[in-house]
């Protein structure tokens, strides 16, 4: 059975990308087929990861409510152009909540925050992007490997990186269908001063709320016996 779900989750994960590029090359789907795709997709590793039981409706509601603090981050910070705590936010919830629900959030995070910013080919890539930014940071930490502030602001800027390039594959697509390395290396070097900026926010906004956001889903956890957390009597 383990065998089992691990081959759905990796499917279901999967299937975000693939939605992606569907969207974006030819027009082989709509985007807004891709994000719905994407949508439930995301979903499927969430609920898949808890053994022998379906989630409580409070690991559903904290869930729920990173995701939502993750879009109203975005919301708030609207009027700096790519200075947003998005990411930082679906690190923290990956780190904290394990990696499955950070990628939930943050392919929701995308789809809900773009309610605002505008739906689009760009939001599967989007979800794509902060979808596997949470699935790797929660894949880190099982081994506490981002809970020192120089290793997560590392991860921070590796992320605002790797975002900032795989968007650049959505622009290059964007263009008529068709992939071009070229094109693809011209985007990225004119968006070095966008990466930057998502570089620098990512690490601003991980050493702001690491501590603050994180003693609180723990104690949350604690308290509720929430993902895996032993309840400690309050």
């Amino acid at each position: 059975m383990g065998r089992l779900k691990g081959a759905l989750c990796a499917a279901a994960i999967l299937c975000v990308p693939c939605a992606a590029v569907l969207s974006a090359a030819g027009g082989v789907i709509g985007w807004d087929i891709a994000a719905v795709i994407a949508s439930v997709a995301c979903c499927v590793p969430f609920f898949l990861a808890f053994e022998r039981r379906a989630p409580s409706a409070g690991e559903l509601v904290l869930a729920a409510v990173m995701t939502a603090f993750s879009a109203a981050g975005r919301f708030i910070f609207a009027p700096l152009p790519f200075f947003k705590p998005v990411s930082a936010i679906v690190i923290l919830a990956a780190m904290h909540l394990g990696p499955q629900t950070g990628f939930m959030v943050g392919a929701l995070s995308a789809v809900v925050s773009n309610i605002y910013f505008g739906q689009g080919a760009w939001t599967p890539f989007q979800m794509f992007c902060w979808g596997f930014i949470g699935l790797i940071a929660g894949l880190m930490n099982r081994k506490g490997l981002l809970e020192r502030a120089v290793p997560l602001a590392v991860y921070g800027v590796l992320a605002g990186a790797a975002y900032s390039v795989v968007m650049d594959i959505w622009t290059v697509l964007a263009a008529d269908g068709t992939f071009s390395a070229a094109r693809w290396a011209a985007a990225m070097a004119a968006a070095l001063p966008v990466t930057g900026v998502y570089c620098v926010s990512n690490v601003v906004f991980l050493l702001a709320l690491r501590k603050p956001v994180g003693k609180r889903l723990e104690r949350i956890k604690r308290k509720y016996g929430l993902f895996g957390g032993a309840v400690d009597g309050e």
